[in-house]
């Protein structure tokens, strides 16, 4: 969403004061789109969506129905307008919220993009706080998640050890949230013990079904236990997934780190050890296509979280030189990516790290290579001899 930039000339934009450690978002007015009139009377919630649907659209501001009616069904205590009943919508809105529709569209007017307009946003089964200048999850970085969970269903590793996943630049927490609520902890707990917990009187054919069903669990069992760690260098972000964990209940299983994976890259190795998975949608747009970014995200996100320098791989190559000192030996990577950075990475990888094998890329659901997957070998690289 906004990812190209549309003409406008004017804009209000709201900025970050600190004051005695409170944080205050202050709005600057700038040379600004007028919001339209107040009404002077009653309206309904469909007079009120056409209203702002018709002044996004005269304003250039992008997705302009779907703004309004994110919105406006935020305000109605929905999540999109379709699950609004028609006669609420056809119903009188209150003074007080013909108020609210006027004050959070006129921030949408300033180009605030919907998401940290209505301070929340869903990613896969998840309601996540939102608000600027933390980077806001995408659409294809839920295809990332089901990645990872898939390859964790089917290479299970160690029945011994619980897997361990470490995300580099967690923004909001999207991405580890979501691994950890898809594999809760003592979920296959309850699912043996309503098998196996049954009365004493089985048949032969009870037997076999339940010990071919405990060989299941076991299986599935294997990553119910996920630990997660994330590292962020922003503190506005660290302190918005910890916000995050706590309101999902997950805030034990999730340690987020404030570190910078380039400038406190000498503290990782120990602070990590055999982790099973690193995840990372890192920062990867070429520095020369910052340019182009709509006014949604240049103004609002934090520009550090897109540009991954000139060739968008400045992140990425660090992730990937360091990768071998904390991961377990077949552990894997699963980077977001440009679509131009799968051949790279390969022959950067195949030149600079020998502990790291190119497994594969994979592709978004609009068919563009996005996902690289890379997995951690043993060195065959021979000791170096001391000739002292």
């Amino acid at each position: 969403m906004w990812w190209r930039r549309t003409l406008s000339s004017s804009y209000r934009c709201y900025v970050e004061r600190r004051r005695s450690g409170a944080k205050i978002w202050r709005c600057l007015t700038r040379p600004t789109c007028s919001a339209p009139a107040f009404p002077a009377g009653r309206i309904t919630a469909l007079q009120a969506l056409d209203v702002w649907k018709r002044h996004f659209v005269e304003n250039g501001v992008t997705e302009p129905e779907q703004s309004s009616q994110y919105i406006i069904a935020h305000l109605l205590g929905a999540k999109t307008i379709e699950s609004v009943e028609q006669q609420r919508l056809a119903e009188f809105l209150s003074k007080e919220e013909t108020q609210q529709v006027w004050r959070l569209c006129s921030k949408r007017l300033s180009r605030m993009p919907v998401q940290f307009v209505i301070e929340e946003w869903d990613f896969r089964d998840l309601t996540l706080k939102m608000r600027p200048p933390v980077f806001i999850p995408r659409p294809e970085t839920e295809e990332l998640v089901e990645l990872v969970l898939t390859d964790l269903q089917n290479h299970p590793g160690s029945t011994e050890t619980p897997p361990t996943c470490l995300e580099v630049g967690c923004g909001s927490g999207a991405i580890s949230l979501s691994l950890l609520k898809s594999l809760p902890q003592g979920a296959v707990t309850g699912m043996l013990t309503r098998e196996f917990g049954r009365g004493s009187r089985r048949t032969s054919e009870d037997v076999t079904f339940q010990f071919l069903s405990f060989h299941f669990l076991v299986k599935t069992c294997r990553i119910s236990w996920l630990e997660a760690f994330a590292l962020e260098r922003s503190q506005d972000a660290v302190d918005l997934s910890r916000e995050n964990a706590s309101r999902l209940g997950l805030q034990d299983r999730l340690k987020v780190y404030h570190m910078d994976v380039i400038k406190d890259a000498e503290q990782m190795p120990g602070l990590f050890s055999s982790i099973s998975v690193l995840v990372s949608n890192p920062p990867y747009l070429f520095s020369e296509d910052m340019a182009t970014l709509e006014p949604e995200i240049s103004r609002f996100e934090d520009r550090a979280a897109l540009d991954g320098g000139e060739d968008g791989l400045n992140v990425i190559r660090q992730i990937l030189t360091l990768a071998p000192d904390f991961l377990s030996n077949r552990g894997r990577i699963y980077l977001e990516v440009d679509p131009r950075h799968p051949a790279l990475i390969r022959r950067w990888v195949e030149d600079n790290v020998e502990e790291l094998r190119f497994v594969e890329t994979r592709q978004d659901v609009s068919g563009k290579p996005r996902f690289c997957i890379l997995q951690k070998e043993e060195s065959h690289k021979a000791p170096e001899v001391d000739q002292d």
